[in-house]
């Protein structure tokens, strides 16, 4: 058409955009843009009290160092259990030798009408109600609030639970008939291998037990007899057991050897009537005092 710009060369003008106000959007008023201070800062709030700094994770050299210092120090407890132990393992080899025991002639006299069985039976009670006696006074000890020296305690408990279970060992080889041969300190250390192993003496068989206490037996003697405490640690555990516990424990242990010694020696008893006549048994020159234990002893 006449007179009229065509499409393609119609300019539009173009509006500026706004830029608003530096201060904030256009128009807004003060009250509705807010604080100027209250902006995120980039400072660290370390110092600040609602925003407490974050703990921080110690270096790997510091872990290394905590891991070593529990290292050595599980190390020297388990140096100290392992001495202690070995002392009392000592202690026992030292006592065994100083352990009364009855003769046949005499268990036959003190309990008279009774064979074999019965006897063994008397001798097992006796012995377990002398344990049990140690382990109610000690578990006893072991519920005070603080226990007092509960090292002595359990050095106590061990070394008077095997000088009993010891005195049970041989006298129950006498009534079936098979004492081992020869004097005090070998028959002494022909039943301390029978208690550490909890297993009865072929006394036929020398070969089953070394009777000859040297260096090399002695320190075998000795990692037997430790594995065999260790077994009675938890009774000595304070606020765990009391006296009834402790003596529960004494007197099931005292008779569960006991069982597994006497199954071994009716495998090999001699019967009393093809016994030689045996002298009577050496005694010690300074014998334990287990009477106030149980007049059963």
């Amino acid at each position: 058409m006449t007179g009229s710009t065509p499409p393609r060369k119609r300019r539009f003008s173009l509006r500026k955009a706004d830029q608003g106000s530096l201060d904030g959007p256009l128009g807004a008023r003060d009250d509705e843009r807010g604080s100027p201070d209250r902006g995120a800062s980039l400072e660290q709030t370390a110092d600040r009290a609602d925003h407490p700094a974050p703990k921080r994770r110690p270096v790997p050299i510091a872990r290394r160092q905590a891991r070593v210092i529990a290292r050595e120090g599980a190390r020297r407890s388990g140096d100290r259990a392992r001495a202690g132990l070995a002392y009392l393992a000592d202690r026992v080899i030292d006592i065994a030798p100083r352990v009364p025991v009855r003769d046949l002639a005499t268990l036959r006299r003190q309990f008279p009408g009774l064979g074999p069985e019965e006897l063994a039976d008397k001798l097992v009670a006796g012995a377990a109600a002398g344990t049990s006696t140690i382990g109610a006074g000690v578990g006893a000890a072991a519920m005070l609030p603080v226990p007092p020296a509960l090292p002595t305690e359990l050095a106590t408990e061990i070394t008077g639970v095997a000088a009993v279970e010891l005195k049970l060992i041989a006298e129950l080889h006498e009534v079936y008939g098979l004492r081992p041969p020869g004097n005090l300190k070998v028959r002494s250390t022909a039943y301390l291998s029978s208690w550490s192993g909890e297993r009865g003496i072929d006394v036929m068989k020398p070969s089953t037990y070394d009777a000859a206490l040297g260096g090399r037996m002695k320190r075998e003697l000795r990692q037997q007899i430790m594995k065999r405490m260790v077994r009675d640690m938890p009774t000595l555990m304070p606020f765990m057991v009391g006296a009834a516990v402790g003596a529960v424990l004494n007197r099931r242990d005292t008779r569960r050897l006991a069982a597994r010694v006497r199954a071994d020696l009716r495998e090999i008893q001699v019967p009393w009537e093809e016994l030689e006549q045996l002298p009577p048994l050496e005694q010690p020159a300074k014998p334990l005092r287990l009477r106030g234990l149980h007049k059963g002893l």
